[in-house]
């Protein structure tokens, strides 16, 4: 499965606004520093360098700023270390020159913790603090105590600032690459179940439709060529009734294509017309008895469950007429109260239920392997519960039962719809 690569990395508003923040603090404290100078040495050889390096300093830190904020590196490399270099030599052969510059190095103390590892940015802002403890230290008039223990305070508190925020920082960043990760997962499962589910309901509504329908045309054919020769009146109605079987299965597998309900549920009837039309096809097409019988008041059902129980109905009588030699099944629909059950029962050979004797409805039986567990998967979308009573020799007894509250469990992607 192809997952998407790492964004390209864009440059973030937050981001933005701190190297603003940071561009006009050095620009303040740049002019800061230039207008004590000229004010207390207006006469100094030095002032045009003074102006120079000034006016390279304001043009090279914003230039820089800038690089580093439109044209970001790419992910996982850090920022781009030229423009720290061309400052901090600027500043320093500035500081030099005149030591009243010295406290513009707080801004570059952030830009050399930004741009540049922790492990090569420390013994550089641990530079920067000397240098400006020793320009602090040349100024003119007495020595204070306090400014020399001023410089490396503020910048022990700056790193520690940003360590601390940058340890967060990668914290929420490892946080939301794990949840997008997670996410990646849980779509990709997602996307598993849910062609599993698919899968499960094109098996079921196959075996229910196409296949028991070749089952039949198969059975009916055989028996056509069996009495072709001694009567070929009943040959000829074997074939007939094949062949209207294959229209009905042609028209259930144009409505399985276009995702449709049941034909038999079509044009509005209902669940019991349907299952009384079931029984009389059978009897008519399999020469195997089957009559309904409806138990109680009707009350309508979600077209999901009707399509479930019809189906059902459709693959149980198919395994009665394949596999339980039996001479008589019986469909019953009963209204509860809470719930709707359908019945279908056989007097066939019978099986033990814990067994995988061939039965009536074994799953083993039909040698497909979707009897009894595409009836419990179609029960289990609905909150329904299927339970199969038998005995060698005693027939068997299918039940369906769904609840007719409406806090059952909705259908899932491979529900029946």
């Amino acid at each position: 499965m192809h997952h998407p690569g790492p964004l390209p990395a864009s440059p973030a508003p937050d981001a933005g606004r701190l190297a603003v923040l940071l561009d006009f603090a050095f620009l303040l404290l740049l002019a800061t520093s230039l207008s004590r100078y000229l004010t207390h040495h207006p006469d100094n050889p030095r002032v045009p360098w003074v102006l120079g390096l000034s006016a390279a300093l304001a043009v090279v830190q914003p230039v820089g700023s800038w690089l580093a904020h439109h044209r970001p590196p790419a992910p996982g490399q850090r920022r781009r270390p030229w423009p720290l270099a061309v400052v901090t030599v600027l500043w320093v052969v500035l500081v030099v020159i005149a030591p009243s510059f010295s406290w513009c190095a707080v801004p570059l103390v952030y830009t050399a913790l930004r741009t540049l590892p922790t492990p090569a940015a420390l013994p550089l802002v641990a530079a920067l603090t000397l240098l400006v403890t020793v320009g602090e230290a040349r100024l003119p008039g007495p020595l204070d105590a306090n400014l020399l223990l001023l410089p490396p305070t503020v910048a022990a508190l700056a790193t520690g600032v940003f360590l601390y925020m940058e340890r967060q920082a990668e914290r929420q960043r490892a946080l939301i690459a794990d949840l997008v990760r997670t996410r990646r997962e849980l779509a990709a499962t997602e996307r598993r179940e849910g062609t599993l589910a698919e899968r499960e309901r094109l098996a079921m509504e196959i075996h229910d439709t196409l296949a028991q329908g070749l089952s039949s045309q198969q059975m009916l054919l055989q028996a056509a060529d069996r009495t072709w020769d001694g009567d070929p009146a009943t040959a000829r109605g074997h074939v007939r009734t094949a062949a209207e079987v294959a229209a009905r299965n042609l028209a259930e597998a144009r409505r399985f294509v276009h995702d449709l309900a049941p034909a038999e549920l079509a044009d509005g009837r209902t669940l019991d017309q349907a299952l009384r039309s079931l029984a009389e096809r059978e009897s008519a097409e399999s020469r195997l008895p089957v009559r309904f019988h409806l138990d109680g008041t009707p009350v309508p059902l979600p077209a999901a469950a009707q399509s479930a129980l019809l189906r059902i109905a459709q693959g149980a009588l198919a395994n009665v007429r394949e596999h339980a030699g039996a001479s008589a099944a019986a469909l019953t629909l009963s209204f509860l109260g809470d719930q709707a059950v359908l019945d279908i029962a056989d007097d066939g050979r019978g099986f033990t239920p814990a067994s995988s004797s061939p039965s009536s409805s074994s799953p083993s039986s039909s040698g497909r392997g979707h009897g009894l567990p595409a009836m419990r998967a179609r029960l289990r979308q609905l909150g329904g519960t299927l339970t199969v009573e038998s005995a060698p020799g005693e027939g068997t007894v299918v039940s369906a039962a769904v609840p007719l509250t409406p806090d059952r469990p909705s259908p899932g992607p491979g529900a029946v719809r």
